[in-house]
């Protein structure tokens, strides 16, 4: 199966999961699996959240994001991978004056 993100629409979703500014993505979801390909804008971040039932891999294609994990902060840069396994909780913000685009698959585990 080939996802094009050309052929989704883009969201624009303001506070993703209680956090601030913009994150505009283009997401496949099906009852396995979310695959979102997203560009979170220069300054925002997006709420702190737990992973219950799945986890999150978050490949970083451009630019450069601090994540608070399980409260330590750690700065994933363009070809790193930043992971959330399940049951414990992050959030991601972007403190450069870049956006940051990234590729995040959150599998289901149950």
């Amino acid at each position: 199966m080939i996802i094009d993100f050309k052929d989704i629409e883009e969201a624009k979703i303001m506070g993703f999961k209680g956090g601030q500014g913009e994150l505009d993505t283009r997401n496949y979801v099906d009852e396995k699996v979310k695959i979102m390909k997203s560009v979170l804008k220069s300054g925002a971040s997006t709420g702190l959240h737990t992973h219950e039932g799945n986890c999150e891999i978050v490949y970083i294609l451009k630019g450069s994001v601090t994540f608070h994990y399980d409260g330590n902060v750690e700065t994933a840069k363009e070809g790193q991978v930043h992971y959330c396994p399940m049951n414990h909780n992050h959030y991601m913000e972007n403190t450069s004056s870049e956006d940051v685009e990234y590729l995040a698959i959150v599998p289901e585990h149950h």
